[in-house]
């Protein structure tokens, strides 16, 4: 017996009073209705209508079972609607998962500007730098940096993500700024190893089509893209950041872009979400709007002109400070 169908036709039929007119109302037939009231009655053990050919009145084990059930039900049945509804409409939670610097750097930024279009629309932003479980966790979509995911999900590029060797005019001006790759084996050199690993991450390079790897010793190395990036800033030496990380800053002078012809745009920023008949409106609109906003991210790379421009007007305000 399905006993939810069974007790939402028992209510109608006595609240209308009559079979044939809840099988009216609920598209069926009276015969129909009448079987899944004997089910009902069946199932419990009573009897439920008084019945006659043209009316059905409750017994008293009738009317203390619409007492019991009338009201749970309707607050059921107003749960499923809200839930029906949300799916379609712009409201409800969002869970995204991202690494740390994106997540604070791009998305945030990102989230208030959605949510002031849709207030509706609540966020649950899980930031961890591992992979996340997507299904367990219950996450609707997840950005990454890094190579594409591998996962069976749907995903976009939305930016490539440059490595930008760098370093601040002060140092600079200190020790000068390397002509060639060579040249890096005799400079302080700030690296990053990643959280759990024993060696740190070689430097990435471009060498015309081909991408090249070159191992470095390092006077400062960070297990935190931040901190690595913080240690450049405090001219520690020279640094390999993630154009996330490093674009507002090469833009503002803080730090200067070396080698600007062998930068690395392997990676990228990926946003991916598992392939869904039934996604809600909510999710399907918060995946449009992050495409839309951050497709080629200008805020977050530098076209090879404008790094190559900073990286000459870097170099001569080093040479002035010397």
């Amino acid at each position: 017996m399905d006993e939810l169908r069974a007790i939402s036709t028992f209510i109608r039929a006595a609240e209308l009073g009559s079979f044939n007119r809840a099988a009216q109302v609920q598209g069926t037939t009276p015969q129909a209705v009448s079987k899944a009231v004997r089910q009902l009655e069946q199932y419990l053990g009573v009897r439920l209508f008084h019945r006659t050919t043209r009316r059905s009145s409750l017994t008293e084990e009738g009317q203390r079972l619409l007492e019991s059930v009338k009201d749970s039900m309707e607050g059921f049945t107003s749960a499923l609607n809200r839930v029906k509804n949300a799916a379609r409409e712009d409201e409800g939670l969002v869970r995204i998962s991202a690494g740390g610097a994106v997540g604070r750097k791009v998305l945030l930024p990102l989230l208030a500007q959605f949510s002031r279009l849709h207030p509706g629309v609540s966020f649950d932003l899980v930031l961890e730098d591992r992979p996340t479980d997507t299904v367990g966790e219950r996450i609707d979509l997840g950005f990454k940096a890094g190579n594409a995911p591998t996962a069976q999900v749907v995903s976009r590029r939305l930016f490539p993500i440059q490595l930008v060797l760098c370093a601040t005019p002060d140092y600079l001006a200190r020790h000068g700024a390397p002509a060639s790759r060579a040249e890096l084996a005799a400079h302080r050199c700030v690296g990053y190893r990643q959280p759990g690993a024993a060696r740190p991450m070689p430097w990435e390079f471009q060498d015309g089509s081909e991408t090249v790897y070159q191992n470095m010793q390092y006077l400062v190395c960070c297990s935190d893209p931040e901190a690595e990036m913080g240690a450049v800033l405090n001219g520690m030496g020279i640094g390999q950041i993630d154009s996330i990380n490093a674009t507002p800053h090469l833009r503002s002078g803080e730090l200067v872009p070396l080698l600007v012809e062998h930068t690395s745009e392997r990676m990228g920023l990926y946003l991916f979400y598992a392939q869904r008949s039934d996604m809600p409106a909510r999710v399907r609109r918060f995946i449009d709007f992050a495409v839309s906003s951050l497709r080629d991210g200008p805020d977050f790379q530098l076209p090879p002109q404008e790094l190559a421009a900073l990286a000459k007007a870097g170099r001569r305000r080093a040479r002035t400070s010397a």
